[in-house]
């Protein structure tokens, strides 16, 4: 059963917002700190090319970590997945999302998922282009087709705030060139990495993404087959099983549906077969997820009957 009344989807947003005083904005990415932490906005986008929402869902906010499984349905459309799992693997971790202690501890040493850090990096330098800027140009172009909107761009404050203090992701890919994980330029891996992260969009254009998953790849405005059904169905599995950092089980457990958040506080949910979500809320918990968004998505799992299990 799927949200078919705005007015109920803003009392949820209501009733959500109560506990993004409980939370904090990211603070480690400076332009992310500028962020209005009261902020909740909830776009529901159905199968059927409908869609409902509540809060300021025009507001653009950075994608950050909900670029990982965009990148990685990018990747795994031009290479294929034997390829791409050569270089990152397919467990979920219970450590945070920057951690780097399962690079020196796993054998081989590759990253366990792609949506840690490590694993994002890795899944990035496999991009195709001659140039830094050729990568990026191409994965916006594919992120624009996704959003069937030709005006997602990135945020070129956050990208260089993002690039001037990535320091660990820095050591990360410097490990992992060490074990040729990573064989290109790490100078240049950031510069995409960092700048792919920034992409922009509102939570309107990040549910219609979610509902292209959701119907198998195929887009609900146009009707073209963007992902093969496997590449979609990679990306919801990681989504369920690594989505939400290391509080993944819980919300397996509790809102039941593949998601992906991110540290502008976005999470991009996937219902399958019937629609997808867009969230921005940016107040964080301690995991680094929207601790309003998460609440909303408590409220209407239990409404909606989302879960998949």
């Amino acid at each position: 059963m799927a949200c078919r009344d705005n007015e109920e989807l803003q009392r949820f947003v209501e009733e959500a917002k109560k506990v993004a005083k409980d939370g904090k904005v990211a603070s480690y990415i400076p332009a992310l700190a500028k962020a209005d932490q009261t902020d909740l906005s909830v776009a529901v986008y159905h199968v059927s090319n409908t869609c409902h929402s509540a809060g300021d869902v025009d507001k653009r906010f950075t994608l950050q970590s909900i670029s990982k499984v965009l990148a990685l349905a990018f990747v795994l459309s031009e290479e294929g997945p034997k390829k791409v799992f050569q270089f990152v693997g397919q467990e979920p971790t219970g450590d945070p999302f920057n951690s780097m202690i399962k690079l020196e501890t796993a054998s081989p040493n590759k990253p366990l998922n792609p949506m840690i850090n490590a694993g994002a990096l890795a899944v990035t330098s496999l991009i195709r282009g001659a140039t830094p800027q050729d990568q990026l140009n191409r994965l916006i172009g594919f992120i624009r087709e996704l959003a069937n909107d030709k005006s997602i761009t990135y945020c070129k404050e956050t990208a260089a705030s993002e690039f001037e203090t990535s320091m660990i992701n820095r050591a990360m890919c410097y490990y992992m060139k060490q074990y040729h994980i990573i064989r290109g330029n790490v100078e240049e891996v950031m510069d995409v990495y960092t700048k792919q992260c920034a992409i922009m969009m509102n939570s309107l254009d990040l549910a219609k993404i979610a509902c292209v998953f959701s119907l198998d790849g195929r887009h609900p405005e146009t009707g073209k087959q963007i992902l093969s059904k496997d590449v979609a169905r990679i990306c919801k599995t990681f989504m369920v099983t690594c989505g939400m950092y290391n509080a993944s089980g819980e919300f397996a457990i509790n809102i039941g549906i593949p998601a992906k958040s991110g540290v502008s506080g976005g999470i991009m949910g996937a219902a399958p077969y019937d629609f997808g979500i867009g969230i921005f809320g940016p107040a964080l918990d301690e995991k680094g997820n929207s601790i309003a968004g998460i609440k909303l998505l408590e409220l209407m799992s239990e409404k909606y009957e989302m879960s998949i299990f």
